[in-house]
């Protein structure tokens, strides 16, 4: 093909391009907002100024024990502030997250850590015993750090130190890398397929990026958004919302076990407006006693996934004065990659029913 004029003087450079990357959402995230709740967890709270400080934190302190560009690091934790700073901290050392799945049993955590080449576990200590177990049939060395949190009590210690000691050991000035190449690898997940061994599926910068500004645009999320995290972020990277609240600039609830109780104390005390699950999450709502779902007095949206859910569950939400959406995905598309939307007044105007 012949060259044009639009061939010539305009190539890539910094003023005109730059690869995508979802690490940008919290480095704007603390520019704009710095004094924004960004996090809450219990009595635990941060603004997006110190999440992104705690993160350049994390990314120092591997950069520092030689983990990075593509380097693996694993994390076996429930939805917590440790879970959500590794969305980010890891990438920003160059390194790729490997978020494991709480419910698997020793032997298939120890396949993902020698699969996915870990050089580093943090580790909640409600699964010690798994962990303790795997780490038994791993061949490689993986330093272990333990993450601790005041809303669990129990457990046994297997790291060499705490994930607040690790973080004790960065820079929150921590120059960070910006991939130079957004086909780059982020994260990396694991999904059992239907035969043998879980199968391992890569995200890169660019396809996290798009998915987690598409959850804003399908779903028409409001700026400064309060999350609640009844959705496991070792799912599909928690379907890229952990990075789309960093561009939405709102505010994370997180939830370390999925009880109708605290969901319905969560909502009404920091007014939730958005929560994503599986059908029995929302199921577990509808079937909770009515005295926990008085006193809502605002609007909440939930994505349900998987199969269409059936027409007593989408009453039962209605009746609850809850605004629900279907999606479908697959953990090879990031999460949810279909929605099930209601057509418009406009279309419906027309005659049109077959949107």
């Amino acid at each position: 093909m012949a060259a044009t004029i639009f061939d010539h003087n305009l190539e890539k450079n910094p003023a005109n391009y730059a690869p995508l990357t979802p690490l940008s959402f919290l480095e704007r995230a603390a520019y704009v907002y710095p004094q924004r709740v960004s996090v809450i967890h219990g009595g635990e709270r941060y603004t997006w100024g110190e999440t992104y400080a705690r993160c350049r934190r994390l990314a120092s302190a591997l950069a520092k024990r030689g983990i990075g560009i593509g380097e693996t690091v694993a994390a076996m934790l429930p939805n917590t502030p440790p879970m959500y700073e590794a969305h980010f901290g890891v990438a920003m050392a160059g390194a790729v997250l490997n978020t494991l799945n709480t419910r698997l049993d020793a032997e298939a955590i120890a396949f993902m850590l020698e699969h996915g080449e870990a050089r580093l576990l943090i580790a909640d200590l409600e699964f010690s015993p798994t962990i303790e177990a795997a780490l038994k049939l791993v061949k490689r060395r993986i330093t272990v750090v333990d993450a601790e949190d005041a809303q669990f009590s129990g457990g046994k210690r297997l790291g060499e130190l705490t994930y607040e000691q690790l973080l004790a050991e960065g820079d929150p000035q921590f120059a960070w890398r910006w991939p130079p190449d957004e086909w780059e690898a982020i994260s990396l997940n694991y999904t059992s397929g239907t035969t043998g061994n879980p199968k391992g599926v890569v995200y890169h910068h660019r396809g996290a990026y798009l998915n987690g500004v598409g959850n804003i645009l399908v779903w028409g999320m409001p700026h400064h958004s309060v999350y609640l995290w009844t959705l496991p972020m070792f799912h599909c990277n928690g379907w890229c919302f952990p990075w789309t609240m960093a561009a939405n600039a709102g505010t994370n609830i997180c939830l370390r076990k999925v009880e109708a109780a605290a969901i319905f104390e969560l909502i009404k005390e920091h007014r939730i407006t958005h929560y994503c699950g599986a059908p029995i999450v929302h199921q577990t709502l509808i079937n909770a006693p009515d005295e926990l779902k008085r006193g809502i007095q605002h609007q909440v949206s939930g994505l349900v996934a998987a199969a269409a859910p059936p027409a007593s569950m989408i009453e039962g939400m209605q009746q609850m004065g809850f605004n629900i959406t279907h999606v479908y995905g697959l953990t090879e598309v990031y999460g949810p990659a279909t929605e099930s939307s209601t057509p418009g007044p406009l279309y419906l105007a027309h005659g049109r029913d077959d949107f």
